[in-house]
C-alpha cells in the first residue's frame, strides 16, 4: 500500500521533464496545454485504418491490439519485463521527454496504453478528448519529437502513479481495499455476461460506470470527479482498486481516481473476466446497483 490520499490544489507540483505546472499527478493534459511542454513524444492509439487515413505527422502508432493480447498471455504478461521493454522502446519512448498519447476520443484505449507505459516507469500523459480535440489544431503538436531511431528503455515495474494487482493478490486483500467497478449497471448485477460464464460483481464493489466519468468525449474536471467518487462511496485514505471486464475501462477509472487526488490507486487490469473464470473467486449477484 502507498499510504493515505492527499488531495492538493492544482498547480503545486511540477510534472517532471515538462516546462509547465499541471494539477498534482494529473495524468490528463488538455489540448491547449501541449504548447507548454518543452518537448514530448506523441503516440497514436487508434486503429490502424484510422491512423493511415490521418494522423499527426510526428505520431507513432501503438499496436494496441497486440498490447491488449500480450498483457493477457502468460508468455508476454506484465511479468515478462524484457518483452515490454522492447515493445516500449520500439515506439521511441525515452526518459528524456514525456510521452503524450491520444485515441479516437473514447479515452479508454489511451488510458490502457497510459497505464502500461506508466506502470513500467515511462512518464506519460493522455490528451483529453483524443484525436477529435487536436485534429484541427495541429499547431499544438509542434513540439512533438520526431522518431529518435533505435532507443533503449529500462522498465521499472510499479514505478508509476497506478500500480498493478493480480487475482491472487486481490483475493487476499479483498476486505482491505475499496473496489471501483467501471462496468455498466447491467454487467454489475449480472444480466450482461459479455463473454463470461458467470456474471455479477466482486464483494463490496462500488459501481461507477466509466461513461459517467466522461462528458463530450473528455474526462471530467478534478472537482467533478471527486464528487462522483465521493457519491459512489469512496473516501479520503481509501486504497482504491479499479476493474472492468478487460482492462480499458479499469485504466480510465484509475486515471480518474488519480486526477481526483487519490494517491493509493491500483488497477486489476485483467479484471472481471479473469476473476469470473476462477470458481474459487466469490461473485455477488443482485438486482440493485450501488
Amino acid at each position: 500500500m502507498r499510504g493515505t490520499t492527499v488531495v492538493a490544489a492544482a498547480g503545486d507540483t511540477t510534472f517532471r521533464n515538462a516546462s509547465k505546472e499541471l494539477a498534482p499527478r494529473d495524468p490528463v493534459i488538455e489540448p491547449d496545454e501541449l504548447s507548454l511542454l518543452a518537448a514530448f513524444r506523441l503516440l497514436d492509439v487508434r486503429e490502424a485504418e484510422a491512423f493511415q487515413a490521418d494522423h499527426a505527422a510526428s505520431a507513432v502508432r501503438v499496436p494496441v491490439e497486440l498490447w491488449e493480447a500480450a498483457a493477457k498471455t502468460g508468455e508476454t504478461s506484465f511479468e515478462n519485463i524484457s518483452y515490454w521493454e522492447r515493445a516500449i522502446a520500439d515506439l521511441g519512448v525515452a526518459e528524456s521527454v514525456p510521452t503524450v498519447v491520444y485515441d479516437d476520443g473514447r479515452m479508454t484505449e489511451a488510458a490502457r496504453v497510459w497505464f502500461i507505459l506508466q506502470y513500467f516507469g515511462a512518464e506519460a500523459l493522455i490528451v483529453n478528448g483524443g484525436w477529435p480535440a487536436i485534429r484541427e489544431r495541429r499547431e499544438l503538436l509542434a513540439k512533438a519529437s520526431e522518431a529518435p531511431g533505435l532507443t533503449t528503455f529500462r522498465a521499472r515495474p510499479g514505478a508509476g502513479l497506478v500500480d498493478l494487482v493480480d487475482r491472487d493478490m486481490l483475493k487476499r486483500e479483498l476486505d482491505s481495499v475499496q473496489l471501483l467497478d467501471a462496468r455498466t449497471a447491467a454487467e454489475f448485477v449480472g444480466t450482461d455476461l459479455r463473454r463470461n460464464a458467470r456474471g455479477g460483481h466482486l464483494p463490496g464493489a462500488h459501481l461507477l460506470p466509466h461513461a459517467g466519468l466522461l462528458e463530450d468525449g473528455r474526462l471530467k474536471p478534478t472537482a467533478e470527479l471527486r464528487r462522483l467518487l465521493s457519491d459512489a462511496g469512496f473516501r479520503s485514505g481509501d486504497h482504491v482498486v479499479t476493474h472492468c471486464d478487460g482492462g480499458g475501462r479499469a485504466a480510465l477509472a484509475a486515471v480518474a481516481a488519480v486526477r481526483a487526488g487519490y494517491d493509493d490507486v491500483r488497477a486489476y487490469y485483467l479484471s472481471f473476466a479473469d476473476w469470473a473464470k476462477d470458481e474459487s473467486c466469490p461473485i455477488v449477484q443482485d438486482q440493485q446497483t450501488r
